[in-house]
């Protein structure tokens, strides 16, 4: 990734006021790009948006996805060349709960973003984030392809195939790269494991369960120890985005499609050795417990194969799953004793821009 490349640029991102969009916005600004957020209220008490001051240094627009007038009025005021997409409803159990949320979200969210590029000439390349969970789960031990069938048993994860759908549609009828040449916009989406970091405070995610317990003295309950997740520090998506989206800039045809982002194969673990492990470099008595209660379905293993990635892109892992929940425990310790957490989000991309693939 070219730090220069960015220097100047006019990006759009929607979903900035979330836990990766957070993460993203101050990793944008640190590179001297021209940055608008379009996104709701931000998800959580305490949030990383708010923690870190991420909105002072970037035009903050407080939008629903879902108003596609309003999203219009946006594009054609700010022209954004470069437009990264992460709004979405992300949460699988909220999903059962709030399905037609959830579809109104990430399907016609999706609609709308990419009926709002189509009125924007200034635009030139586009990442849609989707997730993991897109693909049709058939517990394989083995990692999804980009070209797997997309499919999702939930809604959150059905809901996200669709978005995928829907982008393959507007790329091959509105912005195909055969014809790059008339339109010049190039599209792209990327498909991320279970991102973990500092600053995350979701509901019913194991990393934010598990500091909001440990912060208060009591044992992490946990519903699936078993379950393997191809889990990554956030960074290590957010760099596959940020490169993405320069290559779809400087050669779009070429890289205009589904690209996966995931850890290396040894990083795929199951949620009992993150327990352990991060109760163990947290200290001061942190544990857990199984909560034996009734669920509903997740899948039980799920893992991405990021060759093309990593072939095509020159994108590598750089954290090992170990390095990225001890950098958790740095930026937790750090929010307790009240530090300045935009500077720690900085201390820790500097790290991981310095570090060897």
């Amino acid at each position: 990734m070219n730090r220069d490349f960015w220097q100047g640029k006019r990006v759009l991102l929607t979903g900035h006021t979330g836990f990766k969009g957070s993460w993203l916005s101050i990793w944008l600004q640190s590179m001297g790009v021209k940055l608008v957020g379009y996104a709701l209220t931000p998800p959580t008490t305490p949030s990383l948006f708010e923690v870190a001051e991420v909105g002072k240094g970037m035009t903050n627009i407080i939008g629903d996805i879902r108003d596609l007038t309003h999203l219009r009025k946006v594009f054609a005021e700010y022209q954004p060349e470069i437009v990264i997409h992460m709004a979405a409803q992300p949460l699988v159990r909220y999903s059962y709960l709030e399905p037609v949320e959830t579809y109104s979200t990430n399907v016609m969210g999706t609609v709308n973003l990419l009926e709002a590029i189509r009125g924007t000439s200034s635009i030139k390349a586009v990442v849609n984030v989707t997730s993991d969970k897109c693909y049709e789960n058939r517990e394989w031990v083995w990692g999804y392809r980009e070209n797997e069938a997309m499919g999702g048993y939930d809604p959150y994860s059905n809901s996200k195939g669709c978005a995928e759908l829907v982008t393959a549609a507007y790329r091959n009828s509105y912005f195909h790269p055969d014809q790059y040449q008339s339109h010049g916009v190039a599209i792209g989406s990327a498909r991320a494991g279970n991102v973990i970091g500092g600053g995350d405070w979701a509901a019913d995610r194991l990393i934010p369960d598990m500091m909001r317990a440990i912060s208060q003295g009591q044992p992490v309950s946990i519903r699936n120890p078993d379950s393997i997740r191809p889990w990554q520090h956030v960074l290590e998506p957010l760099s596959g985005y940020l490169l993405l989206a320069q290559k779809l800039y400087e050669d779009g045809p070429s890289f205009a499609d589904g690209w996966n982002f995931g850890p290396n194969d040894d990083d795929a673990k199951p949620v009992k050795w993150i327990l352990d492990y991060l109760t163990k470099t947290w200290g001061d008595g942190a544990s857990w417990k199984l909560d034996g209660g009734d669920h509903p379905h997740e899948a039980h293993y799920l893992k991405l194969d990021c060759s093309k990635a990593k072939s095509r892109l020159k994108w590598q892992p750089r954290w090992s799953l170990a390095e990225a929940i001890e950098l958790i425990c740095t930026w937790h310790k750090e929010h307790l004793s009240c530090g300045d957490m935009q500077a720690m989000c900085l201390q820790q991309i500097k790290q991981y821009e310095a570090a060897q693939h």
